[in-house]
């Protein structure tokens, strides 16, 4: 296995990570009853929330470049 390789494995189990620490959006017992609930439907996210999520994008971004990069070289 080649750096890149590594540097992939690496950022995969970082963005399970951050994926699982992140809260729902979605109630749970609606989410085992089929009911949807518009009630949060257009809240913004703030604070540790929108940080969250934008790491989550950086860290997605570069998965995905450097997933190109490991095939391409």
């Amino acid at each position: 296995m080649t750096a890149l390789h590594w540097i992939l494995f690496a950022l995969s189990l970082i963005l399970i990570a951050l994926v699982m620490i992140q809260e729902s959006k979605d109630d749970v017992k609606n989410t085992f009853s089929g009911e949807k609930s518009d009630l949060f439907k257009n809240q913004k996210q703030r604070g540790s929330e929108l940080l969250m999520t934008r790491i989550t994008v950086g860290f997605a971004s570069a998965f995905v470049i450097i997933a190109i990069l490991a095939l391409a070289l």
